[in-house]
């Protein structure tokens, strides 16, 4: 299913964590190397959510959102797929950093992997778990989706919708979700309807909204590209997605 939307004026919806244990950093190793990722847990949590960052690495942004859907319920462990102590700043960095995970997907499915497992070892039921990302990260879910992952949902934020040549959609094991600013210049809205064409073609379930005037990183707060209505409407949709899907 695709739905279309226009930003009109919200009345209310307060998007803020309740009370749930602190989250820490967690190192952990993949095949020898060592990343840093945030394992927020919930207590009686509802189910796990993965969540993957952006193209400038684990930051406060992404603690900041695992501790809010831990407030909610869920634990989450997001990811780092860069390396500990890996947090470009430069475009020029972040760009080398996401193009190399880009050239090697297997090495990027096998990164997340590591993650989804380190989740396990803090307490993560990885057998009730959605994966969820921003932007580079969104691609990155995508990516774990096409591997075949046994997840039970798969969400992307302002993220790379493109399937590289070679891939397809026929092994995702659940439902996706999209959420798009159709004032996205990265990403354009031929990527949007191309991935929805996939996704119908394989039979998988879909739900995928587009946001009128929201550009790309429409979700970051403190941007000039935040747009509160658009990451408003889109949290709530996702938020519902995971009542939907986890158990």
């Amino acid at each position: 299913m695709v739905r279309l939307f226009s930003i009109v004026p919200l009345v209310c919806l307060l998007i803020a964590p309740g009370l749930h244990a602190a989250g820490q950093d967690v190192t952990y190793g993949v095949d020898g190397e060592d990343f840093e990722g945030y394992f927020a847990p919930a207590g009686e949590a509802r189910g796990l959510v993965l969540l993957i960052h952006d193209w400038d690495g684990l930051t406060d942004y992404e603690r900041k959102r695992a501790d809010m859907l831990a407030g909610l319920g869920y634990d989450v462990f997001a990811a780092d797929l860069f390396g500990a102590g890996v947090r470009p700043t430069k475009v020029e960095d972040k760009r080398q950093h996401t193009g190399e995970l880009y050239k090697d997907r297997e090495r990027m499915r096998a990164l997340i992997r590591g993650a989804l497992a380190e989740a396990q070892r803090q307490g993560g039921d990885v057998g009730n778990a959605v994966a969820m990302g921003y932007c580079f990260g969104g691609a990155a879910v995508l990516e774990f989706a096409r591997s075949g992952a046994a997840l039970k949902g798969f969400a992307t934020f302002h993220g790379g919708l493109g399937t590289p040549p070679g891939q397809d959609y026929r092994a995702v094991a659940g439902p996706v979700a999209v959420y798009h600013g159709s004032a996205d210049a990265a990403v354009t809205l031929d990527d949007f309807v191309a991935l929805a064409g996939a996704l119908e073609d394989n039979g998988i379930p879909h739900e995928m909204t587009t946001y009128g005037g929201a550009p790309h990183a429409f979700t970051v707060f403190g941007s000039d590209r935040y747009r509160a209505g658009a990451d408003a409407r889109s949290w709530a949709s996702f938020l519902d997605f995971l009542r939907q899907t986890l158990d």
